[in-house]
């Protein structure tokens, strides 16, 4: 097909844009580049929205799919299992210490099922709101849109349309006594009606990239203890390394009764999450009403099994603390400029945030000239490479968000 961007452009909806979308065409990916069809190479700053931990094309994903498709591409997980679906449950569960796993076709559905588990654990005591914070994003479905931040979010449009779930304020970064009382006193005011509560753990992902302190999730879990709430942890995002410890909840040192986990589960090969809940929830729900049509689909879960495993070998500690300090040196110069209110950086996270929304083309021109692939929005100019990067190519990352923040 020759006139690929033509036809895309007029006929294909692109994520969060209209159409006809300005899109380039891919012809290839290796490692961390990827190779359009005119013939430049691009590293990704982005591992694909934050999938693709080990880069791409990586022979032993590759091989892990080879194997599996010459045994078996798909069978209905009604009434039937396989080895790449228990063998994978196994490992999550071993890593998570959460033994009941749920296999879900991406992140957004794996929040709906959360939400599902806990509203039917919750419905003989009358419990039936969520409670969360305010900056928050959890997917684009309507039970995950209703537990996002009601005001700043995406999902503005649907506002009557959704349940109206409990808000607290935005988690502050720095330690506060003042926001420990208000969880406090928001859980209590609502307790008798929150089924659970739901955050992503010490970072907000889509919603701003911002970090808070881990002493808010623990009070979230005490409080869920002192009132017999579930506590629902999103890890889509912050699962597998990318902050600097293997889930986002090891920064508090807690578990949650619910956990999703989506994006690298498969380093980037395929969709493919998974919820995960304590004995009790499970057996407080007995029949979970939900099932997918590729539930535990034995491609994604041969290749998100040999993606752990690699995640497992490689020294990702130090890859991402090696990151960290290449973004956090790399992107220093950007907090002087006028147009920038703040740089900060968690784990193999880099984010400058401007004080006006940013011009996406624009953005993505500067860096794309300095060979490059960013993908901004709002605010934000990010970065969440891959850990196989190099510092050579970190720190050509760098160098291109501080350009394009330069050029607003």
């Amino acid at each position: 097909m020759t006139d690929v961007a033509s036809w895309d452009r007029e006929h294909v909806w692109h994520p969060y844009a209209a159409t006809p979308a300005d899109v380039h065409v891919v012809t290839g990916a290796k490692d961390v580049r990827i190779t359009l069809q005119d013939g430049r190479e691009l590293i990704d700053g982005m591992s694909s929205w934050w999938a693709a931990i080990h880069g791409y094309n990586h022979p032993l994903l590759n091989q892990a799919l080879t194997d599996q498709v010459g045994t078996m591409a798909h069978v209905m997980f009604g009434g039937l299992t396989h080895e790449p679906a228990a063998r994978l449950a196994r490992t999550l569960a071993d890593l998570t210490g959460l033994p009941k796993v749920f296999f879900a076709d991406s992140g957004s559905v794996s929040v709906e099922v959360a939400i599902k588990m806990a509203l039917q654990y919750g419905r003989p005591r009358g419990r039936r709101r969520l409670m969360t914070v305010k900056g928050g994003y959890h997917g684009d479905t309507f039970g995950a849109m209703a537990v996002c931040d009601p005001v700043n979010g995406m999902h503005h449009l649907f506002t009557g349309a959704l349940p109206v779930h409990v808000f607290a304020s935005l988690p502050p970064r720095e330690l506060s006594d003042a926001y420990l009382d208000e969880l406090t006193v928001t859980v209590g005011a609502h307790a008798r009606e929150l089924a659970a509560i739901i955050v992503e753990p010490v970072v907000q992902g889509a919603g701003g990239m911002r970090f808070y302190h881990p002493a808010y999730l623990r009070r979230l879990r005490e409080l869920a203890d002192e009132h017999d709430i579930l506590l629902i942890a999103d890890e889509i995002a912050t699962g597998f390394g990318r902050t600097g410890e293997l889930l986002g909840c090891d920064h508090a040192g807690i578990r949650p009764d619910i956990m999703c986990l989506g994006k690298a589960l498969t380093g980037g090969y395929l969709s493919l999450a998974a919820t995960l809940c304590t004995e009790r929830v499970a057996e407080g729900i007995g029949v979970l009403m939900h099932g997918p049509t590729f539930m535990g689909n034995p491609l994604a879960t041969a290749v998100a099994q040999a993606s752990l495993d690699l995640l497992a070998a490689r020294p990702w500690r130090e890859e991402v603390r090696g990151i960290e300090a290449g973004l956090t040196e790399g992107l220093a110069e950007a907090a002087g400029l006028a147009a920038v209110k703040e740089v900060r950086v968690l784990g193999a996270i880099g984010v400058i945030e401007t004080r006006e929304p940013v011009d996406v083309r624009r953005v993505q021109d500067v860096a794309m000239a300095r060979g490059v692939w960013l993908r901004p929005f709002n605010r934000l100019i990010y970065a969440m490479p891959p850990y196989s990067i190099t510092p050579g190519d970190l720190a050509a990352v760098t160098g291109a968000m501080v350009a394009a923040a330069q050029a607003l």
